[in-house]
């Protein structure tokens, strides 16, 4: 995969876990298959809320849905779950390494107070 579409596959994911509704329903699908007629039992909002929710969950490809007779299932794909984890954990890597070349460039800078700058009386 490109780096773009990486990009745009960490947007969608990411897009996805933003909204706190769309978090709570990605829990219940991965502790087991829903309907999303019982997934939309459980919120103040209208199916078609739900049913939004649950399609923008499947396009980042953090749910799958299926259909039995009339009934759309849905569940979670712990794989794409742990994929955001490793995204996470990327990020994490390149933010340490930043903090490090910070403390070592801090630790570089001589101690001796003679060295520290002061304004002169005509400075100030």
């Amino acid at each position: 995969m490109s780096s773009e579409q990486d990009e745009d596959r960490a947007d969608a994911l990411f897009h996805a876990l933003a909204d706190r509704t769309r978090r709570d329903i990605l829990r219940r699908v991965l502790a087991g298959e829903h309907s999303v007629s019982t997934l939309a039992e459980r919120y103040p909002m209208s199916f078609a809320a739900v049913q939004k929710h649950v399609a923008v969950l499947e396009r980042a490809g953090l749910v799958t849905k299926r259909r039995v007779g009339r009934e759309a299932l849905a569940s979670g794909d712990v794989e794409a779950v742990r994929s955001v984890g490793t995204l996470l954990d990327e990020l994490e890597h390149v933010w340490r390494g930043r903090v490090a070349r910070i403390d070592d460039l801090l630790l570089s800078q001589p101690d001796d107070p003679q060295h520290a700058t002061t304004p002169t009386p005509e400075e100030t």
